[in-house]
C-alpha cells in the first residue's frame, strides 16, 4: 500500500496542482488538517521542486485562544525552518459593518489575505487543507440547503490561486499521521458548536450515514463531487463561448436579444425527434440559457451568491413573453429589463432592487439649460447628467449645404424664439413632427423608435418660447423645421463628454 506522502504526491500530479518552482503558501490555522498539510509538503518539497511559506490568518474572534493559535503556528514554522506571514483582522467588526454572515465574512477576509500574499509576490499558490470529509460535508450541506448540479461539485481541487492537495484524504488518517510524527495540533472550539449546520453534519449526520447505511459514503460523496466538477468544466467552457458570442457590453451593463437567450444554440432536428420528454428547441437548450443567466449575473456582481433557481426562471419568463418595459428585480440590485426584444442586465449602484428605476431616473436626470444662440458659429451646452455635450451649429442654408446634411433634423434659426431651453423629457410632452399632420406624444414616439424605458427620463428636448421644437433622434417640429425658404439653419450635434 502506498504511503500517505506518495498518495498526496500522486494526487498533486494527477490534478496538476503544483509545478516545480512554485512558492507555496501553506494556510496553517493550527488545526490537525492544516498542520498535516504543512508536514506533508515539507517532507515532499524536494520531489515537488517547490518552496514553502507558512501563512496564518488571525480572525481575532476567540481572544486568548486566537493568540495561542498564532503562537503555535509561529513555533511550528520556526521548527521546520519555513518563513511565516501572519495576517490579522477584526472579523467581528467587519461582519457587523457589512452585515455578513459570520462564517461567510470570516472566509471572505481570510481569502482576501491569501490573495494579497500572492499579489505581493510572496507566493504563487496557496495550499489549503480541505479533506475528503470536508468535501462530503459540503455536498451534504448543499443538498440540505437545496442545490443544482453546480453545487454537487462541492469543493474544487484548484481555484484561481488556491490548491487543495488533501481533498482525497480522510481527516482521521491525517490525525494518525500526526500522531506517528509526534506532532501536536490545536483544536478550534467553534468547530464543536452544533448550532452551525456544518458542525451538526460533521458530528451527527456523516457518522450516522457511515454507521447505518454505508461505511464508504464519504468516498462516494467525494466521487460524486469529482464527476460533477468535471461536468462543470465542460459547462464553463460552453457558457463562456456562448456568452462571448451573444452578449453585448453597453453603458448600463450587458444586453442580449431575447431570442438568443431562449435559443442560445442550434439543435439538430434529429436530436429533437429523439427527445421524448420535450421536443421544443428552447426546452432542449434551457440548461444553456440558465447557465448564461448565472454567468451574466456573476459578471455584474462578482459572484452568483443569492441567485436562486426561481430568479433564473423569472428572467426566462421575462424573455419569453413580448412587451417592452417589463422588468425583473434580482438579488443584489441586478435589474433586468425587456426593451423591444432586447434584454438588458444592469446593476443598480446602490444595490436596492426594490426601488423603481423611474423614481431614481427622474431624480438623477432632471436638467434644464438655457441656450444663447450666437450670430454665427455654434453654441455648446454640456449636460453632465447624461455625460453628453450638444452643439447647436448655425449654417448658411444653401442648396449645396442641404445636400451635405441630407436627412438631418435641422431647425430654421429665424423661427426660433427665446428662451431656448435644453431640458429632459417630461410626461405629457408632445409636438407635431415634420412630415406629420397630427401632434404626437413623445412617449408614443419613444415606443415607435424603440427607445428603452430606462433612457427616456433624461431624453434631450429643446424648447423655443415654451414650445418643443426638437427631440434627439426625432424629426424636428413641423413649424420650426428648415426648408427651402430658410436662410440660416440650426443643426444639433451630440458627443460624449
Amino acid at each position: 500500500m502506498k504511503s500517505l506522502e506518495q498518495r498526496v504526491l500522486d494526487y498533486i500530479g494527477k490534478m496538476r496542482l503544483l509545478q516545480p518552482g512554485d512558492r507555496v503558501g501553506v494556510a496553517v490555522s493550527g488545526g490537525a488538517d492544516s498542520v498535516a498539510l504543512l508536514h506533508l509538503l515539507s517532507s515532499t518539497r524536494g520531489k515537488l521542486g517547490i518552496q514553502l511559506l507558512v501563512v496564518h490568518f488571525d480572525h481575532r474572534l476567540r481572544g486568548a485562544e486566537s493568540d495561542a493559535d498564532a503562537d503555535f503556528v509561529s513555533d511550528l514554522a520556526r521548527s521546520l525552518a519555513i518563513p511565516l506571514v501572519i495576517g490579522r483582522e477584526d472579523v467581528a467588526a467587519a461582519v457587523k459593518q457589512n452585515k455578513w454572515n459570520l462564517e461567510d465574512g470570516a472566509r471572505r477576509l481570510r481569502y482576501a489575505f491569501f490573495e494579497r500574499v500572492v499579489r505581493n509576490g510572496q507566493a504563487t499558490r496557496i495550499g489549503v487543507a480541505h479533506t475528503a470529509d470536508d468535501q462530503a460535508e459540503t455536498v451534504l450541506a448543499h443538498l440540505i440547503r437545496g442545490t443544482g448540479p453546480t453545487g454537487l461539485a462541492g469543493i474544487h481541487p484548484v481555484g484561481d490561486f488556491v490548491v487543495r492537495p488533501l481533498l482525497a484524504i480522510r481527516r482521521e488518517e491525517l490525525r494518525g499521521y500526526l500522531r506517528r510524527q509526534r506532532q501536536t495540533w490545536r483544536e478550534d472550539s467553534t468547530n464543536l458548536d452544533e448550532q452551525r449546520v456544518r458542525a451538526r453534519i460533521r458530528a451527527r449526520l456523516l457518522p450516522l450515514l457511515e454507521r447505518e447505511f454505508s461505511p464508504g459514503v464519504v468516498g462516494r460523496f467525494s466521487e460524486l463531487a469529482r464527476l460533477a466538477g468535471e461536468e462543470q468544466v465542460f459547462w464553463n467552457a460552453l457558457t463562456d463561448e456562448r456568452f462571448q458570442a451573444l452578449f453585448r457590453r453597453n453603458d448600463h451593463g450587458w444586453s442580449i436579444q431575447t431570442g438568443d437567450l431562449i435559443a442560445p444554440m442550434k439543435v439538430p432536428a434529429a436530436s429533437l425527434k429523439q427527445n421524448t420528454w420535450e421536443s421544443s428547441e428552447a426546452a432542449v437548450v434551457k440548461p444553456v440559457t440558465q447557465h448564461l443567466i448565472r454567468r451574466v449575473y456573476q459578471e455584474l456582481r462578482g459572484s452568483r451568491q443569492g441567485l436562486a433557481a426561481r430568479h433564473v426562471e423569472q428572467v426566462i419568463e421575462l424573455a419569453s413573453f413580448p412587451g417592452s418595459g417589463r422588468r425583473a428585480e434580482l438579488p443584489g440590485g441586478v435589474i433586468v429589463e425587456n426593451n423591444f426584444g432586447d434584454l438588458t442586465f444592469a446593476l443598480h449602484k446602490h444595490g436596492n432592487a426594490a426601488q423603481k428605476p423611474a423614481s431614481r431616473s427622474s431624480a438623477s436626470r432632471e436638467y434644464a439649460y438655457t441656450v444663447e444662440l450666437p450670430g454665427r458659429g455654434c453654441a455648446t451646452v454640456s449636460v453632465p447628467e447624461l455625460q453628453r455635450r450638444f452643439r447647436l451649429k448655425l449654417i448658411d442654408w444653401t442648396f449645396a449645404e442641404r445636400e451635405t446634411i441630407e436627412g438631418c433634423s435641422a431647425l430654421d434659426a429665424d423661427r426660433l424664439r427665446m428662451p431656448l431651453i435644453l431640458r429632459n423629457w417630461r410626461p405629457g410632452d408632445a409636438y407635431r413632427p415634420r412630415g406629420r399632420r397630427q401632434i404626437h406624444k413623445l412617449k408614443q414616439m419613444f415606443a415607435a423608435g424603440r427607445i428603452p424605458v430606462r433612457d427616456r427620463a433624461g431624453w434631450p428636448i429643446l424648447e423655443s418660447g415654451g414650445q418643443i421644437v426638437w427631440a434627439l433622434g426625432m424629426p424636428a417640429a413641423r413649424e420650426f423645421s428648415a426648408d427651402e425658404g430658410t436662410a440660416i439653419g440650426v443643426v444639433i450635434e451630440e458627443e460624449r463628454l
